[in-house]
């Protein structure tokens, strides 16, 4: 199940990423083409690899302890779930959180075994988050690309933005 969580999760994740990075390409006239450079692969791989290395484990110690205490059978559960829903999401070419559907899958094997198993205040914090993540990253968005047309960097087609 560990494998094919991992497998699913750089499939939706790391081509997010790369998207990204090669559409910035693009349009700052780097790449010729949308073909993803082996760079770009290779440097996404290894920051996803890093940051699950180093700070992965509060959130895999949270998933697995402070939510609900997973044992092997129930954390084979969720990663398949996961796995799976994931999966069947980057075939499609659906951009979802890992994160979302990897708490929730623990969230229902939790509920599975009995609903007061499962620490719901925490549960209800990681909702909170959830919902407030979509606003705060458009206002910080605004803001960033505000300041880069203050500064005179924000162009359109090589002409600045008024």
């Amino acid at each position: 199940s560990s494998a094919l969580m991992a497998t699913s999760h750089g499939m939706n994740d790391a081509q997010k990423t790369m998207g990204i990075i090669t559409l910035a390409l693009f349009v700052g006239h780097q790449i010729t083409d949308l073909t993803v450079p082996f760079w770009v692969k290779l440097a996404c791989a290894m920051a996803m690899a890093m940051g699950t290395a180093m700070g992965g484990w509060k959130i895999v110690k949270t998933m697995g302890h402070k939510i609900f205490k997973l044992e092997a059978v129930h954390g084979c559960a969720a990663e398949t779930s996961a796995a799976l829903v994931i999966t069947g999401a980057s075939l499609v070419g659906a951009p979802i959180s890992t994160t979302h559907t990897i708490s929730t899958a623990v969230l229902g094997v939790g509920s599975s075994k009995r609903l007061s198993a499962v620490r719901w205040g925490i549960a209800g914090n990681m909702v909170v988050a959830w919902v407030l993540t979509l606003p705060a990253a458009a206002v910080v968005a605004a803001i960033c690309f505000e300041l880069l047309r203050l500064l005179g960097l924000a162009t359109v087609a090589g002409a600045p933005l008024p």
